[in-house]
């Protein structure tokens, strides 16, 4: 299983802007080995970083990319999944039984929900929002989506184990078509070794590991 090592910023904390520009940001690893396994077209850069502190789970994403495609029609959960985001999943157990999905498009819009085996999803379920900040920026050749988690909501839905949570990270890309419609190109951290998409595999996980 692929590993990331979460650095500790002690009793420190970092200001969400959206832009990533807190300075304890750079003590962070940056996560760059992504790859889109069902497609050959070379993909842009995407950096991912994590922080932790006594209380919060940090994140950024960072994604190279000057055509950035937001379905604007509204805020429903199609509008989202039709537009390029960022995702984290992190699961209780090999089996996902059941593991937490969060999908972030450049605006920033949440489409999180609760999910089961075979693809059951509760999109009626939320993060709790004391529980999760979340803000974007975007430029003319990259967005960037930041965030936070509280622990106290990694913990009570079992996502932390010995330090330890199992946790997939994911890109939606989409790409305009010959007529005009899009179509999503499908970037992950872990190869999924799947036979066609599918991030929702016990296969598509890693660990982010919380050192000192």
């Amino acid at each position: 299983m692929k590993k990331y090592k979460v650095k500790s910023i002690g009793n420190n904390t970092i200001a969400i802007s959206g832009k990533c520009d807190d300075l304890k940001w750079n003590s962070a690893e940056a996560l760059t080995d992504f790859i889109s396994a069902w497609d050959d077209e070379p993909i842009k850069r995407i950096e991912f970083k994590s922080l932790w502190n006594n209380t919060h789970l940090f994140f950024c994403f960072k994604v190279f990319d000057s055509e950035v495609h937001i379905d604007k029609t509204d805020d429903t959960v199609d509008s989202i999944g039709n537009s390029d985001r960022v995702e984290l999943f992190f699961r209780t157990d090999a089996e996902l039984n059941p593991y937490y999905c969060l999908e972030i498009d450049p605006t920033p819009r949440i489409m999180d929900f609760i999910a089961y085996p075979n693809k059951k999803f509760n999109f009626d379920w939320n993060w709790p929002q004391k529980d999760i900040l979340v803000k974007s920026h975007k430029e003319k050749d990259y967005f960037i989506v930041e965030g936070q988690i509280t622990l106290a909501s990694l913990k009570e839905f079992n996502l932390i184990k010995n330090n330890k949570i199992e946790t997939g990270i994911f890109r939606a890309k989409f790409n305009q078509q010959e007529d005009l419609s899009f179509e999503p190109t499908w970037i992950s951290w872990v190869n999924p070794n799947t036979e066609t998409p599918n991030f929702h595999t016990p296969t598509s996980f890693g660990e982010l590991h919380l050192i000192d």
